[in-house]
């Protein structure tokens, strides 16, 4: 048996064309675009140098057809300057992180999903409702990842190797996804989290593409990082405040400091000339591509612990990566730069301090 649908996932994965894949193996691309199109299936000795070009198992081949995310059923911020070759291998991790999630959920039961479809209302009144849900009130958020898959959202990296791509989410079969990409700064990618979780909330039955979408996703991530209550107790003090302070302020709502000013603006506690003249400090100081006082990189407590578990049950990435048919560093790519130097001897090294999550079980 083989599947053109994973020829296509494993091609897409390592941004080549058709035409690329076939200059690489010394055929013609309409054979490519064959093999894709279900058309004819390619010899033994022809899958072994497709498989070895794209560095997947060939085993990888001749497994059942898997989800693709397209395009038109998934959030991507940035759509309009990404390139094509950088957007599919984007995608083409969805399908891996698919896989690998149900891998996981036939072994453990992960949280319960708590994620409402609210459209009715303004994005800074779907923020508020669903702080309010969630029992958060006007706290600032000390870990986005956390809460999200306290939420039952899976959460996985991209270590896209550009800063084209910023994050993308999906659902399916009534789960929700969200993939970070590792490239961006802490601030940077946790308002892509929360951008994210804007339109799995707002536009899970709705077109989450096009400008109005990623505005009411953008609104919603101001609103739901720096909440209008938390924000207003303070509007006399936030009026005059100078560029320095808002450096240490950063630190309590963990955010940019682009980002905590627009906020300031949009919510007229800046007056519109203070509002330029702190952008135009950003850009003198080089603060608008170097964010100053940065924190560390939020982990996923979920991933965590699971690779504690499978320590201890002696199962290693490079088993996970054999039972699934991929190579193991599409799973490097998916827990956020966890080193797992050797499971199997209880050497587990990872930058997240948190204590493992709870609601996490085996299943028996």
């Amino acid at each position: 048996m083989f599947s053109s649908n994973r020829l296509e996932i494993a091609r897409k994965r390592r941004k080549l064309t058709q035409n690329d894949l076939a200059k690489k193996i010394g055929i013609e691309a309409r054979t490519i675009r064959g093999y894709e199109r279900c058309e004819y299936e390619p010899a033994n000795e022809i899958l072994v140098k497709i498989a070895s070009v794209l560095d997947f198992p060939v085993e990888w081949f001749q497994e059942e057809d898997l989800f693709l995310p397209m395009e038109n059923i998934v959030s991507f911020r940035s759509l309009a300057r990404m390139s094509a070759g950088n957007r599919n291998a984007a995608l083409a991790a969805g399908s891996i992180g698919f896989i690998f999630n149900k891998w996981v959920e036939k072994r453990y039961t992960l949280p319960k999903l708590d994620v409402p479809f609210i459209d009715s209302q303004e994005p800074e009144a779907v923020a508020e409702s669903l702080r309010r849900k969630w029992g958060i009130g006007e706290l600032p958020i000390k870990n986005m990842i956390h809460l999200l898959e306290s939420k039952g959202i899976r959460v996985f990296s991209m270590s896209e190797d550009t800063l084209e791509v910023d994050a993308y989410s999906f659902w399916k079969d009534g789960v929700p996804f969200i993939f970070l990409n590792t490239k961006k700064t802490t601030e940077r990618s946790r308002f892509d989290a929360a951008h994210e979780l804007g339109h799995l909330v707002m536009h899970r039955h709705n077109d989450s593409s096009g400008k109005n979408a990623e505005r009411e996703a953008n609104s919603f991530a101001s609103a739901f990082l720096m909440p209008k209550g938390g924000m207003l107790a303070n509007s006399s003090f936030f009026a005059a405040v100078e560029l320095e302070r808002l450096i240490e302020l950063k630190k309590h709502w963990l955010v940019s400091i682009s980002a905590l000013i627009y906020r300031l603006h949009s919510l007229k506690i800046l007056k519109e000339a203070r509002y330029r003249s702190l952008y135009i400090q950003l850009s003198q100081r080089g603060y608008r591509t170097n964010e100053p006082n940065t924190y560390p990189r939020e982990m996923s407590l979920t991933l965590t612990q699971i690779f504690r578990f499978l320590q201890k049950e002696g199962i290693s990435k490079e088993k996970i990566a054999a039972e699934l048919r991929i190579p193991v560093e599409e799973i490097n790519n998916l827990i956020f730069g966890m080193t797992i130097t050797s499971i199997s001897e209880a050497s587990f090294v990872s930058q997240s301090k948190e204590r493992p999550a709870s609601y996490l079980r085996v299943i028996k």
